[in-house]
């Protein structure tokens, strides 16, 4: 059983309605409003869908924010079986303050072909298609990382671009990285938006690594592995409650190590939406009455698509 080109379409509107009921928040400093506008909205048109579809990727405990639970079951409960990853608003502290890099994002595949990961962080590095696969590796350091990358591309470390999440607990890292004279381009938020952005050289970002969601991880070597590129993560337990609610979905081993098609499997769909602008799309605009949005798409292993919607207001 094949995904579909309308389910395809499907989710592009959903999205794209997603972000467009966020548009009354930006800059409003009101990221728990926006999520829960854009949540219910996502939730709401899913359930419209001909699917059996169950969440595996879900929103929670850590923003403290309205969920699309793990778990949850969406659609009609008529037509294929499929698992969903969701992030109704990746970057949440973005539309509140109108910074760049927000987005509504879903991603889909057949029942039991997407990691079911639970809400705890993740240790990631991601890289493009053009370095071969088992090059790049979570478990070399910082250094052994940067000279294999720079052999492989004929650059020199000051040529090269890490993008990382700036928090505290990278400090060792962007340190490593400073002392070998490394670019860091640094993201607040929104790491499915930061490992995105290795997956074409016009965005200048070589290598994406750190410490980020473990929900959002999944999400994002989604749509990694449908452009070929590469992307190891290893959930990180920190509390008991951790590793009982890890063990209850099922992983055994707590230290594995992931590679990218451990954690999706054959055919899947990944949708963007901009909410505000970034590299990878705009956000949304409005024009007298319409909206206009630009969404990412990678299904299976076509090329990276932008898709232009204009939504006429009702």
């Amino acid at each position: 059983m094949k995904l579909s080109q309308e389910l395809l379409n499907n989710l592009i509107e959903i999205t794209s309605n997603s972000a467009i009921a966020c548009f009354p928040f930006i800059g409003k400093n009101e990221k728990i409003l926006a999520d829960k506008a854009a949540t219910d909205v996502m939730r709401d048109q899913l359930n419209k869908l001909n699917i059996k579809g169950r969440v595996v990727i879900g929103e929670g405990e850590l923003d403290e924010a309205p969920m699309l639970y793990i778990g949850e079951e969406l659609g009609t409960g008529i037509g294929p079986e499929l698992d969903i990853a969701v992030d109704p608003v990746e970057g949440t502290n973005f539309v509140a303050k109108n910074l760049p890099g927000s987005m509504s994002v879903l991603a889909v595949a057949e029942k039991g072909n997407l990691i079911n990961a639970p809400e705890t962080y993740m240790d990631k590095i991601a890289t493009g298609n053009h370095i071969p696969k088992g090059s790049i590796d979570i478990d070399y350091s910082v250094k052994k990382n940067i000279k294999i990358y720079s052999e492989i591309t004929k650059k020199k470390a000051s040529e090269i671009t890490v993008c990382i999440l700036n928090r505290p607990r990278h400090k060792k890292i962007i340190d490593e990285l400073q002392k070998l004279n490394v670019n860091i381009k640094f993201i607040t938020d929104g790491d499915i938006y930061g490992a995105l952005l290795v997956s074409n050289k016009k965005y200048n970002v070589d290598i994406f690594m750190g410490i980020g969601g473990g929900p959002e991880g999944v999400i994002a070597a989604t749509a990694l592995d449908a452009l070929n590129c590469n992307f190891q993560g290893r959930f990180l337990f920190k509390t008991q409650e951790d590793i009982k609610r890890a063990k209850e979905m099922g992983i055994k081993d707590l230290n594995k190590k992931y590679e990218i098609n451990e954690i999706v499997k054959g055919e899947s769909i990944f949708c963007a939406t901009g909410i505000t602008s970034s590299d990878l799309m705009k956000g949304v605009i409005k024009e007298n009455k319409k909206y206009i949005t630009e969404s990412i798409i990678t299904h299976n292993k076509s090329d990276i698509k932008l898709v232009k919607k204009v939504i006429s207001l009702t």
